[in-house]
Formats: C-alpha cells, structure tokens, sequence
C-alpha cells in the first residue's frame, strides 16, 4: 500500500540579520592625495594694537600646515623655541611649518592663499589653540567662553548672547571689523576680539622668547596639550580613516605591483567640488571650505 509522503512543514520566518558593512579595498583610498585638507583664505585686514592687520595667532599640535599663496602680500610671523622668524608671502610662494610652530598672518595687501592641512583638515577641526594670555587657558571652559564665535545670523550681540555695547554698527560707524554688514556683523567683531587677545598673548611670548626666557612658551605649549587632550580620540579617528589610511593603499597599491596584480586601477576616478561653505569666519581670515578633507 502506497503511503503519501508527509508534506514538509514550512520553515519559520526568520528575521534577517544585519548585512555586513562591504570590505573596503585597502589598496583604494578616494580622498584628496595624502588625507590633506584645502580651504581658500582671504586674511582679514583688521588692524591689529601693534599696527599690522591680519590674523589670530596660534598653533596646531598634530598637523603640520602649509601655505600656497594666490594673491596680495603679507608675511607669516612664526614663534618656536628657536626664536622669532618673519617669512614674506608673495603670489607663488609655498610656506609649511611643522607642529608647535606659533603663526600669525599678516596682510600687507589682499593677501590670498590655499591652505594645506594635514590630517583632512584637522587644523580646521579643533587642532589649534589661540596665544591667549595665561589666564583664559587655565581650562577647557574659561578657553572656550574666550574663544567661541556666535553663529552667523546672530546681529547686535556678542559672543554670549549680550547686547553688544557697539550696536550693529562698529565704533567706526562700519557695520562690522571689516565692514561686514548685516548677520556677519556680530561674528566679526567677536573674532576681532579674539584676535586682539590671541596678539596679546603673542607679543608676551616673543618677548620672553628674546629675551632668553623659555618658559613663558614651554608653559603655553603645556596649557595647549591639556586643553586638547579630550579631543584626541575624534582626532585619532580622523587620522585613521585620512592620513594613515592615505598611506595604508600606497603600501597595498606597492605590494600588489610588486606581485604584477594591477587590479586597483580598475577603482580609479575622478572627483570634483565646490566649496561647501563660503566667507566663513576662521581664526586667519573668512574661508570657503570643502567638504571633502575639512572641518
């Protein structure tokens, strides 16, 4: 006697589970050559107390940065423990400094340049401290209160939110440092304060610098690395997914030729952007920035 086979009970619904990320091909890395950042700087032309105009002194701690100059003239004075140093800067000049070297821009005259960041664009990102005197660096609050720009649309107030003594138009009758009118006006005048203090902080430190005393810098030097030392995890990240990614394919990319497997080439493109952001406020003069390798 036939017996019919039992039909098969239908499987269970099952849930799927979560796709696995696609494994990136460590011999391909899309951004800009060597994880660098790029924005376009115009220095500001706001004079400052010792009768130059240009930018807020600083330094970056991880980040060497570079300077390919487009247009107008100025200098870039720099401070490190082996002294004061003026460089000029002039349309085709490249300058590049290395961490812990303090700058400051000044603008002689339309002063316009690229500036080359390394690690996508940390220095953009949080990689800097501004030469503020001793007592605004003693924590990451009191530096931040000094430091934080409104954001662009506040009009007629300082950085806290205050009533700004000045009103929307500057104690020059311009409606902001550099004539900057309407919602730029309050950002302006609190980056020109910031500036001036950052210039104060700088004019302190090269004098003591020539003067033979070294340890009014080693301190700042100290302050700067307890401000940032919450922030180097992002950092590190930023480095990791850049930079060092950047070299990680250049060494798959050598091993595979070496093999004669030329197979990465099958990846190549070309990318191309505009800036994502223009005439924003920096600590060296208004910046149009990318989104690709920038803040």
């Amino acid at each position: 006697m036939h017996t019919p086979e039992t039909p098969p009970r239908p499987a269970p619904p099952t849930t799927p589970g979560p796709v696995p990320p696609a494994r990136r091909d460590p011999a391909v890395y899309e951004g800009l050559p060597g994880g660098i950042g790029v924005s376009l700087l115009r220095v500001y032309d706001w004079p400052a107390a010792d009768g130059l105009s240009g930018g807020t002194p600083h330094l970056h701690l991880t980040c060497t940065e570079g300077y390919a100059v487009v247009g107008g003239r100025g200098a870039v004075q720099t401070l490190t423990p082996a002294g004061f140093r003026q460089t000029p800067l002039t349309p085709g000049a490249l300058v590049w400094f290395t961490p812990g070297t303090i700058h400051r821009l000044v603008n002689e005259g339309g002063l316009t340049l690229h500036v080359l960041m390394q690690n996508s664009g940390l220095p953009e990102a949080g990689d800097a401290v501004l030469t503020l005197p001793p007592h605004l660096l003693t924590d990451p609050e009191t530096y931040r209160a000094a430091t934080a720009l409104p954001p662009r649309g506040a009009h007629g107030s300082d950085e806290d939110g205050r009533d700004d003594p000045d009103g929307p138009d500057g104690p020059d009758g311009l409606d902001g440092p550099d004539g900057e009118d309407g919602a730029d006006a309050a950002v302006a005048r609190a980056a020109r304060r910031r500036r001036d203090l950052a210039v104060e902080g700088f004019t302190a430190l090269r004098a003591a610098t020539e003067a033979g005393d070294p340890e009014p810098l080693a301190a700042f030097h100290r302050a700067a690395a307890t401000l940032v030392a919450p922030l180097t995890s992002a950092w590190r990240e930023r480095w990791r997914t850049g930079a060092a990614a950047a070299a990680a394919a250049t060494g798959a990319q050598l091993d595979a030729l070496t093999k004669g497997d030329a197979s990465h080439l099958a990846a190549a493109g070309v990318r191309a952007e505009q800036p994502v952001e223009r005439g924003r406020f920096g600590m060296c003069g208004r910046l149009d920035v990318y989104g690709t390798g920038s803040a």
